[in-house]
């Protein structure tokens, strides 16, 4: 039993069905970031973990709250190592080559299929840290709230001002690049903004 147990089944309720089956609020009091949550490798296949200090969360309103939430939930979901793509494609060629040639004692095929799996999953690596991804999480996460009940525009406003106000509550002074090129995304989301995040920005991680 803990106190803030209602908070956690409410934000149970709120995420989206593919969070409820994939994740879990763990209560962290002693963590000095207000949520945060380890980055999911493939072979870690279980429920991906939320940890929340408590005492910081409340420093937020209920609707920074849901969206700061409804943000990680994406962001967790979205991250999928084991999918049809040509990159999983190749790195599963690569491996079984590599099975193939250290059976068959082919050095020199060994280093080729090898070299694909690494290749491949550097890529797969890369995408998943790039800023595209943590743009895409928050504009799913927006949606998601417009399920909830929340218009568009008030999400984007609440997301924006939580990245702003976690900071405040954790103690930083300044923003990191990625949190910077989130901020203008949601100011062009909530209609604050016409610039959009160019293309070659994205593609950074």
């Amino acid at each position: 039993m803990y106190p803030d147990q209602d908070e956690v089944r409410r934000l149970i309720d709120l995420m989206p069905a593919s969070g409820r089956m994939s994740t879990k609020i763990i209560p962290k009091p002693q963590q000095s970031r207000l949520i945060e949550t380890p980055f999911p490798l493939p072979w870690n296949q279980g429920a991906r973990p939320i940890y929340i200090n408590f005492d910081l969360w409340h420093e937020l309103s209920r609707e920074e709250r849901d969206l700061a939430l409804l943000r990680t939930v994406c962001w967790l979901t979205g991250i999928k190592w084991f999918k049809p793509d040509l990159y999983q494609g190749v790195v599963v060629a690569g491996v079984i080559g590599t099975g193939v040639e250290v059976a068959q004692g082919d050095a020199i095929g060994i280093l080729v299929s090898g070299g694909l799996a690494v290749l491949a999953g550097s890529q797969i690596w890369r995408k998943t840290r790039s800023v595209q991804t943590e743009l895409d999480a928050d504009e799913k996460a927006v949606k998601v709230a417009q399920r909830r009940g929340y218009d568009a525009t008030d999400a984007a406003q609440a997301l924006y001002s939580s990245i702003e106000k976690v900071a405040e509550v954790e103690g930083r002074t300044t923003l990191n690049f990625s949190e910077l090129i989130r901020l203008q995304n949601l100011k062009k989301l909530a209609g604050r903004s016409a610039v959009s995040v160019p293309e070659g920005v994205k593609k950074e991680f």
